[in-house]
């Protein structure tokens, strides 16, 4: 599967996707609104493995991770790697969801890595700002999350 459609324009930089339309497969225009995506230097395995190190120094919690390749692999489905985590920290996550439940639905924290058809490795991410505008959430509660932080760590 081909994945140049969401390549950034700049990757030197933080892309937020919610900036800018992209085509999809079908070359149809498509809404990323509240995501960015960024660059890694790293395969799409190490860039997980390095996230769940991370992550685990935090002590925040990993719930899930999932091998996306892998799992289309077994209906017959070929992609380059893309790789799904699930993490967040209970208390931090348990302030924001105190103040609106219905982030919930965004919450724990989701990151994907993914290869495109050029082979480099791209992080993708709900931006901070999007969550705390689509849920009317406080500067403190939003100031829980964290994500911004956690992935230029990643990147750095």
């Amino acid at each position: 599967m081909v994945f140049e459609h969401l390549m950034p324009q700049d990757c030197s930089q933080v892309v937020p996707t919610s900036k800018k339309a992209s085509l999809n497969k079908n070359n149809k225009t498509m809404e990323n609104k509240g995501i960015i995506t960024r660059l890694s230097k790293l395969t799409v395995k190490e860039t997980i493995d390095k996230l769940e190190q991370i992550l685990k120094q935090k002590n925040i919690t990993i719930y899930l991770r999932i091998d996306q390749q892998a799992e289309v692999a077994k209906a017959g489905i070929k992609l380059n790697a893309i790789d799904f985590l699930l993490f967040g920290n209970p208390q931090k996550g348990g302030q924001v969801m105190a103040e609106n439940p219905v982030a919930a639905i965004d919450l724990p924290l989701k990151v994907l890595a993914w290869e495109d058809s050029a082979h480099q490795t791209w992080v993708t991410y709900n931006e901070a700002a999007f969550i705390q505008q689509r849920f009317s959430l406080s500067e403190e509660a939003i100031s829980l999350i964290g994500i911004d932080q956690i992935i230029t760590a990643l990147l750095s």
